[in-house]
């Protein structure tokens, strides 16, 4: 998804922190989305500029090119009061585009106070490019400031529990960093969408496989097709089962697809239920559009309200947990 441009004053420092029960807690948003506007499939570009509201629908090009820097990114996180924020490369031509490494590297480097990144690599070329993409991905997670691997099986076309690409495990291995993986259906076109692509139990023999790597299971599973709770408890159920295993409630929270709140609210009591609040990782999955990321961490801080956080706790989910996984500081 892409970030809009909302100006901010030249001059004003920012606030930074999340209001929260009389306290003010430090945030790390750890899904962003970068990269340039022809990186985007024409199909994908129309369907992302449908949803830029007004006026901005009337150049989303021009909106694009000027929001997908460093800079555009940084004053959407400042706006929302956010500390620090983690750019995706994306490789996923067939649906989402490509966000290359090279582009997320550059990207962190112009603003290294503010922004990780998480690498990524090319999987449709998998049967002749094989070694030549995991070497990529293993120079990528060399570069300052990149301090993960993003994978999106549904925008990548690849299943969850196909041996043939554990050799991206491996490198993740030997470099010590966590895996995020996209669950759940995706709206975007040219996605899959059946079970071995979404259902976050088709990863359990890669999290067996591989307990020195840490897995996020990205959107907990939320089917946005059907904008339904999907397979939250499968997520859950994981979780429990293996200490390497992550949780990341991005979008599914947001104005469009939880217009209420519930689903939310929902999966913040489930993990508090379950003795899960220490594995909760906060991310947004924007910037979407002018606000979006002010909006997501104040519905997130909501639901976790409703759900009985102390404030102890929802620092855990807005920054402690990531801190403690990525082993960074704000």
């Amino acid at each position: 998804m892409l970030v809009l441009l909302i100006p901010v004053l030249i001059g004003c420092t920012p606030e930074l922190g999340i209001p929260y029960e009389g306290e003010t807690l430090t945030a790390v948003d750890m899904h962003l989305h970068a990269g340039t506007w022809d990186g985007v499939p024409p199909s994908t570009q129309e369907f992302l500029a449908g949803n830029f509201p007004f006026p901005f629908n009337l150049n989303p090009e021009a909106t694009a090119r000027s929001t997908l820097s460093s800079e555009g990114i940084v004053e959407q996180l400042d706006r929302a009061g956010l500390d620090r924020g983690v750019i995706l490369s994306v490789y996923a031509p067939h649906s989402v585009g490509i966000a290359d490494n090279e582009t997320i590297v550059q990207q962190v480097a112009a603003a290294p106070d503010r922004l990780w990144g998480m690498a990524s690599l090319r999987v449709d070329r998998w049967a002749t490019d094989e070694d030549i993409e995991l070497d990529a991905l293993d120079a990528t997670l060399r570069e300052p400031g990149m301090i993960g691997v993003k994978l999106a099986h549904t925008h990548m076309h690849f299943r969850m529990d196909d041996p043939a690409y554990f050799g991206i495990y491996e490198v993740a291995a030997i470099h010590d960093v966590p895996v995020y993986t996209h669950t759940g259906p995706s709206p975007f076109p040219g996605t899959e969408s059946s079970a071995p692509y979404t259902d976050p139990a088709y990863l359990e023999l890669a999290i067996q496989s591989y307990p020195q790597v840490d897995f996020i299971l990205g959107h907990i599973g939320f089917d946005f097709l059907n904008r339904e709770i999907g397979d939250l408890e499968g997520c859950i159920e994981l979780a429990l089962a293996y200490p390497n295993v992550w949780l990341e409630p991005s979008a599914m929270g947001s104005s469009s697809s939880d217009p209420d709140g519930v689903h939310l609210a929902h999966a913040m009591q489930r993990f508090r239920d379950e003795g899960l609040i220490d594995r909760v990782i906060y991310g947004s999955d924007g910037p979407q559009f002018p606000g979006f990321l002010a909006d997501y961490v104040e519905r997130t801080t909501t639901a976790m309200e409703t759900a009985g956080y102390s404030a102890e706790e929802a620092q855990q989910v807005l920054a402690g947990n990531f801190e403690v996984l990525y082993g960074v500081s704000p």
